[in-house]
């Protein structure tokens, strides 16, 4: 998608975007993210304790948010997983709706369910993991 072959300003304009057409928009994003389930996560900094928000495709399983670490399919973990790794209290936006949530990265039997429901529902995922060396860390978000 978006991430491979941009540098960090580039990633931080197209966010921007992103994130003022979600928005805008009552959480519907058009283009490339046309009928993509989409959710804003704000967290804090881990080394800046700035707010920052980013713009995050996700899978809703067994009533909570599954999101990947992709960075779409970049070598690098993105910038808003080392803050969920410091920080796990997030705030998310889905729709019109703004609340309080907890990022857990998943690991074995959990990590490999919903890897395969979000590569299953969205197949991409599964090309971005292929191509690259990295585990690609698999987060469920829950309401507080």
């Amino acid at each position: 998608m978006a991430m491979k072959g941009m540098d960090d300003q580039q990633v931080l304009s197209f966010n921007e975007q992103i994130i003022s057409e979600f928005r805008a928009n009552e959480g519907r994003c058009a283009g490339i993210f046309e009928g993509n389930p989409m959710l804003l996560m704000t967290m804090t900094g881990a080394r800046s304790g700035r707010q920052l928000t980013s713009p995050l495709t996700y899978h809703q399983l067994d009533g909570v948010w599954i999101v990947f670490a992709s960075a779409g399919g970049h070598p690098r973990h993105p910038a808003w997983y080392h803050n969920i790794t410091a920080n796990p209290d997030v705030t998310l936006e889905v729709g019109t709706e703004s609340f309080a949530a907890t990022a857990t990265e998943l690991a074995a039997e959990e990590r490999t369910r919903a890897f395969d429901a979000m590569c299953t529902a969205m197949p991409r995922f599964g090309d971005y993991q292929a191509s690259v060396e990295r585990e690609i860390p698999v987060i469920r978000l829950r309401r507080v």
